[in-house]
């Protein structure tokens, strides 16, 4: 019979690392690019990243304190996500330092940047594919007792797709050649290369 090491969260877990962002993996990691009211450009990853509903299409990230991604799409209601390929990963981790207020991190790391067709934040232009946001709302979390988190969740509505089509290959996105990087635990990260396919069952 197995044996389970079990703990709440309250208690502490009682392990050399907290397990459970490994646990919660891979995360796909949103590659928000925002810019401030007076036009500063910000880009930054976040591993709490997801898609929330397909028609319309929502997809959200969850920013821990108040940080410029924060502030600048609730000062100006826009954002875009980049998707983050293989080729980018070590170039995106450059994006995740604390650079001053104010400073372009595409600047700062040397990544160009590609105007979008309906919000003012730019594109990566290096990216495989970027969807240009709106913003619904922004939702600071609580617990169950509503003891308010230093966590908000940033949800947006998508309302411009682009594709590299390089990445295109009859008519479906490649996606062992885009090779997606996404979070794991820890300080380990996971690169998209092996697929299997299952059909849901029918009754």
């Amino acid at each position: 019979m197995a044996k389970f090491h079990s703990y709440s969260p309250q208690d502490g877990h009682g392990l050399k690392h907290s397990p459970f962002k490994a646990l919660i993996a891979p995360r796909p990691i949103g590659w928000i690019s925002s810019v401030s009211a007076t036009g500063a450009v910000n880009l930054a990853p976040y591993s709490f990243f997801n898609a929330f509903c397909e028609l319309p299409p929502i997809i959200g990230f969850c920013s821990y304190g108040r940080k410029d991604s924060l502030n600048n799409i609730e000062a100006t209601g826009e954002f875009v996500h980049n998707v983050v390929g293989g080729a980018l990963a070590s170039v995106m981790n450059q994006t995740s330092g604390n650079y001053p207020h104010g400073i372009s991190e595409m600047d700062e790391v040397g990544l160009a940047a590609i105007a979008s067709d309906i919000v003012a934040p730019p594109r990566v232009a290096g990216a495989p594919a970027a969807m240009e946001c709106k913003l619904i709302e922004i939702k600071q979390l609580q617990d169950t007792a509503g003891t308010k988190a230093e966590c908000y969740l940033v949800l947006g509505e998508v309302v411009r797709i682009h594709i590299d089509t390089a990445f295109l290959k009859d008519g479906l996105v490649d996606e062992t050649a885009l090779a997606a990087v996404s979070r794991l635990g820890y300080f380990s990260f996971s690169r998209v290369d092996n697929l299997f396919s299952m059909t849901r069952p029918k009754f």
